[in-house]
C-alpha cells in the first residue's frame, strides 16, 4: 500500500510523547478532546429537544468524523455535493442526503450509482423538471425532499404554490419518494448579535411555517423538515419546526462562529470548543516587531479576518502564498526561529480543503492521522 506524504513524514510519531512538535508545517491539527467535547454538546443538545441531527459535512470532509457523528446519534450525514457522498459512502457512511440539487444527466447518473450502494440516499430538487429527470432515471424508493428558498436566491423553490408543485410531482413520479422539505438559512447563520439573529429567524421561520400549511392543505405534509446550523441551532430548536438539523461547523469552532453570540449568554461563553488549528513555525526573526512563519495564503481561507496567533499577544497578517508575519512589539526576542506557533481557523470549511490530512493530537501527542476523505471532491 503506498503511503499518504502525511502518513510518510509523520506516521512513525504516532504515539509518541511531545511528537506534535515534530510535525512538519504547515500542518492541520484536530485537538481530539476538543472535538470529542463538541461531537457530544451537539448531540445531547438536540437529542434533549426531541429533534433529530443530521451533521453537514462540508465541514469535515471526513469518514471518521462522521463516524463518530453517528456513534453519537447521528441519523446520517448531509453532504453538499455528490462527490463529498459518494467519498463518504466509500467509506461505509449512509443515511447521506445532498443538499445541492443533482440536475446534469452525468451526476444524476452518478447519483444512481451512488442509489446502489446507498440506497437511503436523499436529493433535494426545487425544479419540475430535475423530478422527472431524476423519476426517468432512479431505480424505486429515491428519497427526494424539496428545496425551500429562505429568501437567499441560491437555490429553492421561491413560493408555497411552487412548493406544492414540486411534493405533487415527487408524489406522482414512479421511482421517487416525497421525502419532505429542506429550510437552510445560511445568510442567518453568522449574524454576530443573538437578539438579530434571533429576530431574523423568527421572520423566516415564519415564512416556513406558511409553506408547510400549504403542503398540508394539499395533503401533503412533510416527514422531513430538514436544515439549521451552527449559529442558528439553539433558535431552531426553541422555535420547534425542524425535525433535523443540519448543523456542521460545531465540530470545529472556527473563529467566525466563535464571534457569533450562539445561545444569549455572550460570545465568550460558547457551548463549543475551538478544535481545529494550523500549526506554523517561525522560519525567519530578523525584523524588528516582526517574525515570519511559514503558513500563508495557502495554508488558510482567505475570504474572512486573517487567523489569530494561540497563545501570543501579536497580530497575523499574509505575507504571499507560502508565508505570514506575527506582529507585535518585541516578538522578535520573543521568538526564535524553529519555535512552533498554533493558529485559529477563521472559516473551516475551505481552509480543511487545502490539505489531504488531520494530524489528530492529544496534548502535546499525535494521536492519528485521518485523511480528508472528501478533499476536492467539490463536483
Amino acid at each position: 500500500m503506498t503511503l499518504s506524504d502525511d502518513q510518510r513524514l509523520h506516521g512513525h510519531l504516532i504515539g509518541r510523547q511531545g511528537s506534535r512538535l515534530d510535525l512538519n508545517t504547515p500542518v492541520l491539527v484536530i485537538e481530539l478532546t476538543a472535538l470529542e467535547a463538541n461531537i457530544s454538546t451537539m448531540a445531547a443538545t438536540v437529542q434533549a429537544h426531541g429533534t433529530a441531527l443530521r451533521p453537514h459535512a462540508k465541514t469535515h470532509k471526513s469518514v471518521d468524523i462522521a463516524r463518530r457523528q453517528i456513534a453519537a446519534g447521528a441519523v446520517g450525514i448531509c453532504c453538499a455535493k455528490l462527490g463529498e457522498a459518494e467519498a463518504l459512502a466509500d467509506g461505509g457512511i449512509h443515511g447521506l442526503h445532498i443538499t445541492s440539487p443533482v440536475v446534469t444527466p452525468q451526476a444524476i447518473a452518478r447519483l444512481m450509482a451512488l442509489q446502489e450502494t446507498c440506497p437511503d440516499v436523499s436529493v433535494v430538487v426545487d425544479n419540475l423538471q430535475n423530478v422527472a429527470d431524476l423519476d426517468q432515471a432512479a431505480r424505486p424508493g429515491l428519497t427526494v425532499l424539496v428545496d425551500i428558498d429562505p429568501g437567499f436566491h441560491r437555490t429553492g423553490v421561491s413560493s408555497p404554490e411552487a412548493a406544492v408543485a414540486a411534493a405533487r410531482a415527487i408524489s406522482a413520479a414512479r421511482n421517487l419518494t416525497y421525502g419532505g422539505v429542506q429550510f437552510y438559512c445560511g445568510r442567518e447563520q453568522h449574524i454576530v448579535d443573538y437578539a438579530e439573529r434571533h429576530a431574523a429567524m423568527v421572520t423566516r421561520t415564519a415564512y416556513l411555517k406558511t409553506v408547510l400549511s400549504a403542503l398540508a392543505e394539499a395533503g401533503l405534509p412533510p416527514d422531513i423538515i430538514t436544515g439549521s446550523g451552527t449559529g442558528t441551532h439553539r433558535i431552531d430548536l426553541d422555535l420547534g419546526v425542524f425535525t433535523e438539523l443540519q448543523a456542521g461547523s460545531y465540530v470545529f469552532m472556527d473563529d467566525q462562529y466563535r464571534d457569533c453570540d450562539l445561545t444569549g449568554a455572550g460570545p465568550d461563553d460558547p457551548p463549543f470548543q475551538p478544535a481545529l488549528f494550523v500549526d506554523a513555525s517561525v522560519v525567519s526573526a530578523n525584523a524588528s516587531g516582526l517574525v515570519t512563519v511559514d503558513a500563508g495564503l495557502k495554508a488558510f481561507a482567505t475570504e474572512g479576518h486573517p487567523p489569530r496567533p494561540v497563545s501570543l499577544e501579536a497580530r497575523y497578517a499574509f505575507m504571499g502564498d507560502e508565508h505570514g508575519a506575527l506582529v507585535a512589539d518585541g516578538i522578535e526576542t520573543a521568538l526564535k526561529v524553529g519555535n512552533r506557533i498554533s493558529l485559529s481557523t477563521p472559516h473551516c470549511d475551505p481552509t480543511v480543503d487545502r490539505y489531504d490530512s488531520y494530524h489528530v493530537v492529544d496534548g502535546d501527542s499525535l494521536k492519528d492521522i485521518w485523511p480528508v476523505s472528501a478533499r476536492g471532491r467539490s463536483r
